[in-house]
């Protein structure tokens, strides 16, 4: 034997075998085809805007079903006049998401309730349920919430609750109807 050796055989990788996409690959888009389907079903299932434009139901008029949210802000400086006015929107069935002190006080200022979705029917039926004359509509695309009540120092939380909608079913926000009380 002359100083050769035999070859061994190649270590590494081994070659793949193009076989396709694996069931992995399969499984995701199967499951990204079912998502978009649905997706798509729900979009063309929806009403169309012009549907609900009837004269029996016109797109701006508020049936008191629908979820209303409201920040109150105490911007007259009496202490727990925001805390009264959201107890009285709660008790006429709104939702309130906020309520705290606004950010300057002035006895003097008026009370206000602004539209910020372009909702003047959910303002004015805040305003109602409050007492309030004074409604400003202040649209603003930033703000996660339809009516802002700024509530001033000559605002009293006397009086009877005015219900603008249905008072028969609990407010959404209430967990004592989920436990049946």
């Amino acid at each position: 034997m002359t100083g050769r050796r035999a070859s061994a055989p190649r270590r590494g990788r081994a070659r793949k075998s193009r076989r396709g996409p694996s069931r992995l690959t399969w499984v995701a888009g199967t499951i990204a085809l079912a998502s978009t389907t649905f997706v798509a079903g729900v979009i063309v299932t929806a009403r169309a805007p012009d549907e609900l434009d009837t004269a029996e139901n016109p797109v701006n008029a508020w049936t008191g079903e629908e979820r209303v949210r409201v920040e109150v802000l105490n911007a007259g400086g009496v202490a727990g006049m925001a805390a009264s006015a959201t107890d009285r929107l709660r008790e006429a069935g709104f939702d309130v998401v906020h309520f705290g002190n606004a950010g300057s006080f002035d006895a003097g200022r008026p009370s206000a309730v602004i539209d910020r979705v372009g909702r003047a029917d959910f303002a004015r039926a805040v305003a109602a349920s409050l007492g309030i004359d004074n409604v400003l509509s202040e649209p603003d695309p930033n703000l996660f919430l339809d009516v802002t009540v700024v509530v001033g120092g000559g605002w009293m939380p006397g009086g009877p609750v005015i219900t603008v909608g249905p008072a028969d079913d609990p407010p959404r926000w209430d967990p004592r109807s989920w436990f049946g009380s």
